[in-house]
């Protein structure tokens, strides 16, 4: 499982990546058309499609390696026991909301089936609104994973083995 999980954070890693050049790709492509007044109407739309993955991709590496803003006055310097329940609390809550955000982006995506992108006729908006769910449910299992590390850590389950 060790294996496998690190396999695709790097896969992921790299998914975000190529994303993220693509868009960069696709604007200055756009621009330099646009100058020799030749724009190509489809590259910023897809290019929106390219940003709105990879920000939920990037969201959930920087989520997985601790990246993100935290402010951790009462659980740095308080008790050890309210460090603890703070920590639970806040995951619960993340995946109280990760788990709305799964339900409502699959509603989402539904809606937005018959949608096309404005210029590229034939192609569904789904595949920009499905970022929604597929980067909550990548984010869903890095906080079930921190969890579970957590509980180990606390003596509360068993440690993961291999």
């Amino acid at each position: 499982m060790t294996t496998a999980y690190s396999y695709f954070t790097r896969a992921e890693a790299v998914i975000a990546g190529l994303l993220l050049l693509t868009m960069v790709a696709l604007i200055f492509a756009a621009g330099v058309a646009r100058m020799l007044h030749h724009p190509l109407n489809w590259s910023i739309d897809l290019a929106t499609c390219c940003f709105a993955w990879a920000a939920f991709i990037c969201a959930d590496i920087a989520w997985r390696r601790n990246l993100l803003m935290s402010i951790d006055l009462l659980a740095d310097n308080g008790p050890a026991w309210l460090g603890r329940a703070l920590f639970y609390l806040n995951h619960l809550l993340i995946v109280a909301f990760l788990l709305y955000l799964v339900g409502y982006g699959l509603s989402l995506t539904w809606t937005t089936r018959a949608r096309s992108f404005n210029g590229i006729p034939g192609v569904s908006y789904s595949w920009v609104t499905a970022s929604l769910p597929v980067g909550a449910m990548l984010m869903l299992l890095t906080t079930g994973l921190k969890l579970r590390a957590r509980l180990a850590e606390d003596g509360l389950l068993a440690p993961e083995k291999g």
